[in-house]
């Protein structure tokens, strides 16, 4: 296992990068592709761990994929609503939309599917999944402990009607239901009540069905959301361009911020489906300014007259940005607060606490809160640090960004960053080298 060394730069940045296709929208375009009533090609994609083990288990689920590695695109031959297997184990890792998409798409199916992954995703609930789909008729069996993986799917279709989310620990399991909804023998409808996390990744779920033919009706409130998703619906066969990951350029946006001179993400304007994307409007109010066109957004850091301002904030639309500016904090003026992310803390690692830990060994005061962070940045950086990744690729990624300012910075175990983005250190290197 090799160590990743930072390297601090001495010189504003002045940078334009293509991005990797985002996670998000791969994984959500290779279900409805495996479902639809033909052929589907899907440009752009993301080729990384989480959409390999995706495309995997579609494949075993009896369905064609077809990828031009080279070329970054995916055919996906559909099954028309009828999963050709009926006796399969899934492995998927620790990837969430994996387990969560797939539990849903193989609850459409007729047989017995079980789903497992790492250890550490024995440990991510899945409960108000599992129950919203036993909602809508589907025989689900937690194997070891309730709540959580692995589970067996003794399917025999979905046959419709109503499911209930009361404060979901994960905007993913709605996105799994919507997802599947199309074809349940009847009607469905969603009601998600409470706290509401990431209802952007919600938007990006309709979206992206609306693009292969289905129709959603959907009504936002401040603390209810509901979805009615009519049957009979199908996908159709459908062509698409994946935006590259928003998430993953939040890094690159970030780096900006940090060292100052500007970064231009190709491929992610002001029309991006993607609630990352507005992570450019946190770096503004903190100082930076930013160029939005249709298809690049570009972020200019501030000067020595002009620093980085700290910031309150609630990012529960934006979890995963979250932990880039908590890194970002560590360069800003006054002490940053990052509220209403609580379901940070059951991703791959318990994001919070792993946060809190890390920005500690650089010196940064911190008050590690139930639902987030206060983040007080610290008086020099000359110390060197060793950052401990918890097997988590946004740990391994968002630290990467500090060793731009602080020397002698290591990342441990970077092999990580497989999990969405392979090669992101040569891509980040290549932002001054």
């Amino acid at each position: 296992m090799n160590d990743h060394h930072c390297k601090t730069i001495d010189h504003p940045l002045d940078a334009t990068v293509e991005l990797p296709g985002s996670k998000s929208l791969t994984n959500r375009a290779l279900i409805a592709a495996a479902l639809a009533d033909g052929d589907s090609i899907l440009g752009g994609v993301l080729l990384a761990e989480d959409t390999r083990l995706m495309i995997d288990a579609i494949r075993q689920l009896g369905i064609a994929v077809t990828i031009d590695e080279a070329a970054r695109v995916a055919e996906v031959s559909g099954c028309r609503g009828h999963i050709p297997a009926s006796e399969v184990d899934l492995f998927c890792g620790n990837s969430g939309t994996t387990i969560r998409f797939c539990a849903a798409f193989c609850a459409t199916g007729h047989g017995n599917f079980r789903l497992d992954g790492i250890e550490r995703m024995r440990d991510r609930p899945i409960g108000g999944l599992v129950d919203a789909l036993r909602a809508l008729g589907s025989r689900v069996q937690y194997q070891t402990r309730d709540n959580y993986p692995p589970l067996v799917i003794h399917a025999s279709g979905l046959a419709g009607g109503e499911a209930s989310f009361e404060n979901s620990a994960s905007s993913q399991w709605i996105s799994a239901i919507l997802l599947a909804a199309p074809y349940a023998g009847g009607d469905v409808m969603i009601d998600v009540r409470g706290q509401i996390p990431s209802i952007p990744y919600i938007r990006m779920t309709t979206h992206l069905m609306s693009q292969f033919g289905v129709n959603i009706i959907e009504q936002y409130e401040s603390r209810r959301v509901r979805f009615i998703v009519e049957a009979p619906q199908r996908y159709a066969p459908t062509n698409i361009s994946i935006e590259p990951d928003a998430s993953a350029a939040t890094y690159f946006w970030a780096a900006a911020a940090i060292a100052g001179g500007s970064v231009c993400i190709e491929g992610i304007g002001n029309e991006s489906v993607q609630g990352d994307a507005k992570f450019v409007d946190v770096l503004e109010r903190m100082g930076c300014e930013v160029q939005r066109e249709v298809r690049r957004t570009t972020v200019t850091g501030p000067n020595d007259r002009h620093p980085l301002r700290a910031i309150n904030i609630d990012m529960n639309d934006m979890p995963d940005a979250a932990m880039t500016l908590a890194v970002v904090a560590l360069f800003a003026e006054g002490k940053t607060t990052i509220r209403n992310v609580a379901n940070l803390r059951v991703k791959e690692t318990d994001r919070i606490a792993a946060l809190a830990t890390e920005l500690r060994k650089l010196g940064a005061t911190v008050n590690e809160l139930p639902d987030g962070l206060q983040i007080t940045p610290p008086t020099d950086f000359e110390s060197p640090a060793e950052i401990a990744t918890y097997n988590d690729h946004r740990i391994a990624m968002a630290f990467t960004i500090a060793g731009l300012r602080y020397p002698n910075l290591t990342i441990r175990n970077p092999e990580c960053v497989a999990k969405t983005f392979p090669d992101f250190f040569s891509r980040f290197g290549s932002m001054w080298e």
